[in-house]
């Protein structure tokens, strides 16, 4: 009786075991759910301007997207020596879980009585005296091989670190995606990581006024930091070898930098 039990026990366990096994071998096997990303690029003609969208984005627009469940959101400006784009632009980088979630977001903020309330003065300025310029909005999706986006942890002063912000254009839509390619499966993300460069974001242009494009976003504590990852990035035998091969040649026709300080105020 007792070895019949035991027998009984034996194949039971095993049972569950292999089960077990197999479901934690199917769920590794599905695929994380991709993110979608927004970055918008206000342009401003003054300091004035500036301040206003300042001032918006930090005590009215991300406020409204932490109680739309939107936890984190970056806002940037170009460095000092961008004397191009200094004082002109201000990028911000909203994420969403899905693409379902970005089109209902104005929807979202339109029921939110506090966003109408405070951000009046800015979505409803006067037409001779407006906030900004013009603003633009890119739609991405994330890659593949890195579905969610990863917030950096710094010591060093916030406006010391480097956000680096990269647009890379193709001549053709196949060329677009051998370059998607050579990120995931060639294993260009993977080098990044190797080497500590805390992307932010690695995204498909989905829509966008430079397509077919990528944009991701690779993050440093300081300047120096950010030349001497970059040095070691093209001296690596990988990054040699990725290069040189013929099926990733002439994938990307405009390269596109964009160095960039988080506010004080950004999320990320």
């Amino acid at each position: 009786m007792t070895n019949r039990f035991n027998s009984k026990f034996r194949l039971t366990f095993l049972t569950i075991v292999t089960f077990v096994a197999f479901i934690n071998k199917s769920y590794c096997a599905i695929p994380l759910i991709q993110e979608y990303y927004e970055i918008r690029t206000y342009h401003v003609s003054d300091k004035a301007q500036e301040v206003r969208v300042d001032a918006y984005l930090k005590d009215v627009f991300l406020p409204a997207l932490h109680r739309a469940g939107i936890h984190k959101a970056g806002v940037f400006k170009p460095i000092e020596s961008d004397t191009a784009s200094f004082g002109k632009l201000i990028y911000v980088f909203i994420p969403f879980s899905t693409s379902d979630q970005f089109f209902q977001l104005p929807a979202v903020l339109e029921k939110d009585l506090v966003f109408t309330s405070d951000g009046k003065s800015f979505t409803d300025a006067e037409y001779n005296n407006p906030p900004f310029t013009r603003y633009e909005s890119v739609f991405l999706k994330a890659f593949v091989n890195k579905p969610h986006f990863t917030v950096p942890t710094y010591t060093s002063p916030v406006s010391e670190r480097i956000y680096e912000l990269r647009s890379y254009e193709s001549a053709t839509e196949a060329k677009a995606v051998k370059k998607i390619e050579m990120f995931n499966q060639g294993g260009e993300i993977k080098l990044f990581e190797s080497l500590g460069f805390n992307a932010l974001f690695f995204g498909q242009v989905l829509v966008g006024s430079h397509k077919p494009n990528l944009m991701y976003m690779i993050t440093f504590s300081d300047m120096a930091s950010h030349d001497a990852h970059w040095k070691a990035f093209r001296d690596h035998p990988d990054w040699k070898k990725l290069s040189g091969m013929e099926e990733y040649k002439n994938t990307v026709s405009k390269a596109s930098p964009f160095l960039l300080h988080p506010t004080s105020y950004s999320d990320i």
